[in-house]
């Protein structure tokens, strides 16, 4: 059975049967055109100029710095870089599972600004069994989240490391192997 991430339906049991037992998992329709709808609505913001802390601005006491178009596409790289900071064991494979379904179902909302690429890569990822190597320690900021994810990201830029069919490799080893396309 597939189980069907909307934003709201997804229960414990969802959850368990997805990151611990490898269910299949899909985006609903509507979820992905709320996804599209709220990317669309950013990129219309830029394009008009608009200054959106974190996106076309520094963050901290550089968020009063506007960026340009290209520094925007680098600064959004190097957050990445900048929060994947992690030490220790890995994870378990199922609690990182668990992240990336609890995240995909976050998108669903549609309010996260993300390219429907970036929710659709991690759905993809949890069907074929890539799973981000993120250590057990290394939160940043007030968030609890930012380097676990940051960690899980760089697979979406086709770094960092990934387990695969009981393997530990370089994340783009384990997307080529899976036949998952990073996204530009």
């Amino acid at each position: 059975m597939t189980i069907v991430l909307d934003s709201s339906s997804l229960s414990i049991e969802k959850l368990v049967a997805i990151a611990r037992f490898g269910e299949k998992v899909e985006l609903a329709p509507v979820a992905l055109e709320r996804i599209k709808v709220c990317r669309a609505m950013l990129e219309e913001k830029l394009a008009a100029g608009e200054t959106m802390y974190g996106v076309n601005t520094g963050i901290g006491e550089f968020s009063e710095k506007k960026l340009s178009d290209e520094q925007v596409k680098e600064f959004q790289k190097y957050l990445i870089y900048n929060h994947a900071a992690g030490i220790g064991e890995p994870a378990p494979v199922e609690h990182v599972r668990a992240a990336l379904v609890g995240r995909a179902n976050v998108h669903a909302h549609g309010n996260s600004g993300c390219r429907p690429e970036i929710t659709l890569t991690f759905i993809e990822m949890l069907n074929k069994g890539v799973t981000p190597v993120v250590c057990q320690k290394g939160s940043v900021g007030a968030s609890g989240d930012l380097a676990p994810m940051a960690q899980a990201a760089l697979l979406l830029m086709g770094e960092g490391e990934a387990f695969y069919q009981g393997e530990r490799l370089p994340g783009s080893e384990a997307m080529r192997r899976a036949g998952i396309p990073v996204p530009d």
